[in-house]
């Protein structure tokens, strides 16, 4: 492991707004955050919205500008990578805003039911090999995880450059009769976007340098089946 991971990683332990628990503390468990971010975490009652892999936290900073009066909790796995965005937060002391370092697969263990006000996934990977379609973070699998611990009527947003990722969650919500709020292949050929979507991390703006599309998608979960995953050939 590089020195300079291992730095970042232990001078983010001296930040109070970076939650980093070891795996075998939560796999399986529940942390101690769970069902009292708003009050033990952020001190107040306002809405919570996560960032899920939110790489070097560019979003989830930009939202937490915008909107001071609801609180944002950016998660990876990444800690090398968050700490940019963590030590921007604790420079410009940007108070409703935190970072959680740990994998989203064992995301139920640190949110409760009707904790989560809303989700983004900002340009996720879109896991193209077949044997890693799984880890979609718009996938059946982690869609009836999110269900666990988001309120009824909490939106999902999806922001991505994948064409294959934007075809295979529009084809996912319409197999599962999930409410769509808003959806675009072509986000900014369109009327203005609202101020959260013209947020552009590095990576995006790589993207649109190149010439590609940024896809969008905002839905709901709102029914209580169990999503059904779609099959190969409608992928």
């Amino acid at each position: 492991m590089g020195k300079n991971k291992l730095k970042r990683w232990a001078e983010m332990e001296n930040y109070s707004h970076v939650i980093q628990p070891r795996f075998e503390d939560v796999f399986g468990k529940d942390h101690e955050l769970k069902g009292r971010w708003k009050e033990a975490f952020f001190g107040n009652n306002n809405p919570l919205i996560l960032e899920l892999g939110c790489g070097k936290g560019e979003y989830t900073i930009g939202m937490a500008r915008l909107f001071p009066g609801k609180n944002f909790l950016g998660i990876d796995i990444k800690g090398a990578r968050m700490w940019k965005g963590a030590m921007t937060a604790e420079k410009q002391s940007i108070g409703n805003v935190g970072f959680l370092r740990t994998r989203i697969e064992l995301i139920e263990s640190f949110f409760d039911r009707d904790e989560v006000d809303e989700i983004w996934l900002t340009f996720p990977d879109p896991q193209l090999k077949k044997k890693r379609s799984k880890k979609r973070l718009t996938g059946s699998r982690f869609l009836n995880s999110y269900r666990s611990f988001l309120k009824k009527g909490g939106l999902i947003h999806l922001k991505t450059d994948s064409r294959e990722l934007y075809d295979y969650t529009m084809n996912l919500i319409n197999k599962n009769n999930l409410h769509i709020i808003s959806e675009s292949p072509d986000l900014y050929s369109e009327k203005e976007p609202g101020e959260s979507l013209l947020i552009r991390t590095q990576y995006e703006q790589m993207f649109l340098d190149a010439g590609e599309k940024i896809k969008y998608i905002c839905f709901r979960i709102e029914n209580d089946k169990p999503l059904i995953e779609i099959n190969a050939d409608e992928d």
